[in-house]
């Protein structure tokens, strides 16, 4: 298999044509390797259009959501930036080399060892891997200039919003199958956001995520 020859594909015809024409982003793609990122069994479908199943259940985002989420962050060498959902790392290696730093966090203790490994061989240091649950909010290490949800949840706890420093930026799927939205909630000020849908889609819920007030029949 020809690994170049293949994430050229993945970024001209999967990548460029859901509109993620950010340069950066693009160089990004080419730089940080996300074969190394796949479990060894789906290494030869790392640059597939799919979710990739990397154990308990839970699957690794597409590459032209994860690079849609690079490309609507506009992350720069400032940000703080938290994490829910550390997966594979993939996404973290991503955001750490844009970032400042990246607080991520995972319900899964193994997805954090995992990670870790990767990201120590990649020679990404400015990251802080925690295991928790932070469907509903991760406000211990202060105010963040970036989060990213990396799964979905059908209500968007407003610890999060609250979470964001001015400027601050905040990606997130909401609603529950078949009608997820993708978000993006910008902190124009203290205590004033605004929220820009973004587009359609349909990823794994969080576990615990917020759910609404369902009625029972």
């Amino acid at each position: 298999m020809n690994l170049e020859q293949a994430r050229f594909n993945m970024i001209e015809q999967q990548i460029r044509p859901w509109d993620v024409l950010n340069p950066v982003v693009l160089d990004l793609l080419k730089q940080v390797k996300r074969e190394e990122f796949v479990p060894a069994a789906y290494r030869t479908l790392a640059f597939v259009d799919m979710e990739i199943p990397i154990g308990h259940g839970e699957t690794m985002l597409s590459p032209k959501l994860e690079a849609r989420i690079l490309q609507e962050l506009a992350v720069t060498q400032s940000d703080t930036i938290l994490e829910v959902g550390t997966g594979s790392g993939y996404l973290t290696a991503l955001l750490a080399t844009l970032g400042k730093f990246v607080h991520s966090v995972d319900i899964v203790a193994e997805f954090k060892a995992q990670a870790h490994i990767k990201l120590l061989a990649h020679g990404i240091g400015n990251v802080s891997l925690e295991v928790g649950d932070a469907a509903q909010g991760w406000s211990r290490h202060g105010k963040y200039d970036v989060i990213v949800i990396t799964g979905s949840t059908p209500i968007l706890p407003e610890s999060f919003i609250n979470d964001l420093n001015p400027g601050g930026r905040l990606f997130a799927i909401t609603g529950d199958a078949p009608a997820m939205t993708a978000q993006l909630v910008h902190c124009v000020a203290p205590g004033a956001h605004r929220t820009i849908t973004l587009f359609e889609t349909v990823v794994k819920p969080l576990q615990h995520a917020m759910q609404p007030e369902r009625f029972v029949f």
